[in-house]
């Protein structure tokens, strides 16, 4: 015990403000550089530090990042981020995955690691049917990278088969350059089951991990409306919405995005699921607002899951703009009676923001419009009660008259 005592003061201790403690004590991951007492920038980004109140109390343990977020807590116990640490954090998240039903014979693929959601900002595991493919989103978890592999492997023992780290493009640091690439392993696998049906990955070149793991239910319930109906899937990336609904058969699927290399993999994607080719797809390589200029078809369904309009809170207003216009647009493409399943996945876009943007399109639409269903989420990307800024993903299904 004294041992840890004296280890744990090697961690620079940081100190609020008076009346700033109260964020943490509500156990909120985030401590704003304002907060703090004293500057950090001579603190090395990614370092581990213990944060106290003005007092000297002891709030949490976390790591430094320079900018506006200056400290993202790991665990608000006063303990050592060592190894044990990393092996309790994994199992966890996997024991909470089993209890969802993660692996399973019909869906192999699933988040494993969801940032604050799973108590740890800046990591995203995402499990491949053995392949697990982290993304780091700060140097604070970058630096502790081989301790999580480590922890993968044994947790996940034999369920395990590789790691892949694509970090490049999701760290938000100028301090560290890291090349993707495999840490355990090799490319072997790369086909997946989702609810029974399958999905070729690009984890590699992909966006992302490579696929949009969250999209999961919304997909299953897309399913549910397929069936005889016309559909027109936009921003369709690898396929995801589009193979759902040929194979609860509608009739007629119509996939747009401005991606060649994506469209190429959907296209992989649509002959695994539908080998004899007896669905009725067409796919169109074009940017969504030219195809809904050029093209006067009509259809029963159509889906707009756009990227992130806004990375940050400074952009939310343009971002609000572009999903106006979109959804404006999207309208316009549906059958009287039909539904349009409609996204956002920008974090600074909040629920009531989103919805009141969406309500401000279908005003100017001039058509009368009921909302069916609210969506979110997978189970598997779990929102943290005290982090409600992880329910990052708000989507809306309208039968549109």
């Amino acid at each position: 015990m004294q041992f840890c005592k004296i280890f744990m003061q090697e961690y620079i201790s940081l100190y609020l403000k008076s009346g700033k403690e109260k964020s943490l004590q509500r156990f909120h991951p985030w401590v704003f550089s304002g907060a703090l007492q004293k500057d950090i920038k001579s603190t090395a980004e990614g370092e581990v530090v213990r944060v106290l109140d003005h007092k000297g109390a002891f709030l949490g343990v976390g790591y430094v990042q320079h900018g506006s977020i200056a400290v993202r807590i790991l665990s608000f116990e006063d303990e050592i981020i060592d190894q044990d640490f990393w092996n309790k954090i994994i199992q966890k998240s996997w024991n909470t995955r089993q209890s969802l039903g993660f692996p399973s014979e019909l869906t192999n693929c699933f988040r494993l690691m969801h940032g604050e959601g799973d108590g740890i900002p800046g990591l995203i595991i995402d499990f491949y049917n053995g392949t697990a493919v982290i993304q780091c989103h700060t140097s604070g978890v970058l630096l502790h990278i081989n301790q999580i592999s480590e922890a993968l492997k044994l947790v996940l023992g034999n369920d395990l088969k590789a790691i892949y780290n694509k970090s490049k493009e999701s760290l938000h640091s100028n301090l560290i350059e890291i090349e993707n690439g495999f840490i355990l392993g090799e490319l072997t696998e790369d086909v997946v089951k989702e609810n029974g049906f399958s999905f070729k990955i690009d984890w590699q070149t992909g966006q992302k991990t490579g696929f949009f793991l969250d999209q999961r239910d919304n997909r299953q319930l897309l399913g549910q409306y397929a069936k005889g109906k016309t559909v027109l899937n936009t921003f369709a990336y690898t396929g995801g919405f589009s193979v759902y609904a040929l194979q609860n058969e509608a009739s007629l699927v119509h996939s747009v995005d401005v991606s060649k290399t994506a469209i190429a993999l959907l296209n992989q994607n649509m002959m695994m699921n539908d080998p004899l080719q007896k669905g009725n797809h067409e796919d169109f390589a074009q940017d969504t607002f030219v195809f809904f200029k050029n093209n006067q078809t009509l259809y029963d369904i159509v889906i707009l899951d756009p990227p992130a309009f806004a990375k940050n809170i400074g952009a939310k207003h343009n971002a609000l703009m572009g999903y106006k216009r979109l959804n404006i647009e999207g309208l316009k493409k549906v059958k009287p009676g039909g539904l349009m399943f409609t996204f956002s996945c920008s974090q600074v876009v909040d629920s009531l923001s989103f919805n009141q943007i969406i309500m401000s399109a279908a005003i100017e639409s001039g058509r009368s419009i009921k909302i069916i269903h609210r969506l979110t989420q997978g189970a598997d990307h779990p929102v943290n009660i005290f982090h409600p800024e992880g329910e990052y993903l708000k989507g809306l299904v309208l039968f549109v008259e």
